[in-house]
């Protein structure tokens, strides 16, 4: 039994495109995937989530939530509410994906990846355009973020989508590099942690 925190990064989208698109990118960076999180609402809770987290035996662990645009708190915000204050797993970031749900708060993010795969200092919509104002995106399942204490959250368009851009059969580089962006800050904040 590893008694280490199992270290997990939170994507906001469950539907069947982004599952494949995340169980692809898991295997890219070397970590595994939970795709029993996905769905169209999210089918578990936060308790049996921990649990298949505990099992996976590699990590990071890709963990997708999904509230199906609900506007209000769902059953994926609720799950990741719940993980994200369990002793046994350290967050370290997510994925904030765009969404065309009315009503709802969003959530404010560190940066975004844009459709071209740009970092930019702007918030994106569902086809990971930049938009203006405020660092925020708006989605279904991305108003907990706020509450939470996540260390960077980036926001993105449509998993797997974003006009072809991150379609899973050109590696979906949008995704791989919000993740791969979400790694790098864990080792930056690691070696400062250290000094």
């Amino acid at each position: 039994m590893m008694s280490k925190k199992r270290r997990v990064i939170f994507i906001t989208d469950g539907d069947i495109v982004a599952k494949e698109v995340i169980e692809e990118v898991a295997k890219t960076i070397g970590g595994r995937c939970i795709s029993r999180s996905a769905g169209n609402p999210t089918p578990y809770n936060g308790s049996q989530l921990v649990e298949m987290i505990k099992q996976t035996p590699y990590d990071p662990v890709l963990i997708m939530f999904d509230d199906n645009g609900q506007g209000n708190k769902g059953e994926g915000e609720k799950a990741m509410e719940f993980i994200a204050k369990h002793p046994d797993v350290e967050v370290l970031g997510a994925i904030a994906v765009a969404s065309n749900t009315k009503y709802v708060e969003g959530t404010t993010v560190d940066f975004s990846v844009d459709r071209n795969g740009r970092i930019v200092e702007s918030g994106v919509n569902k086809d990971g355009e930049t938009v203006g104002g405020p660092l925020r995106v708006y989605g279904d399942t991305v108003d907990i973020l706020d509450k939470l204490d996540i260390p960077v959250v980036i926001g993105i368009g449509d998993i797997g989508k974003m006009g072809g851009r991150d379609h899973v059969k050109y590696g979906s580089p949008i995704t791989l590099k919000a993740i791969q962006t979400i790694l790098d800050w864990g080792v930056q904040r690691e070696k400062g942690n250290e000094n």
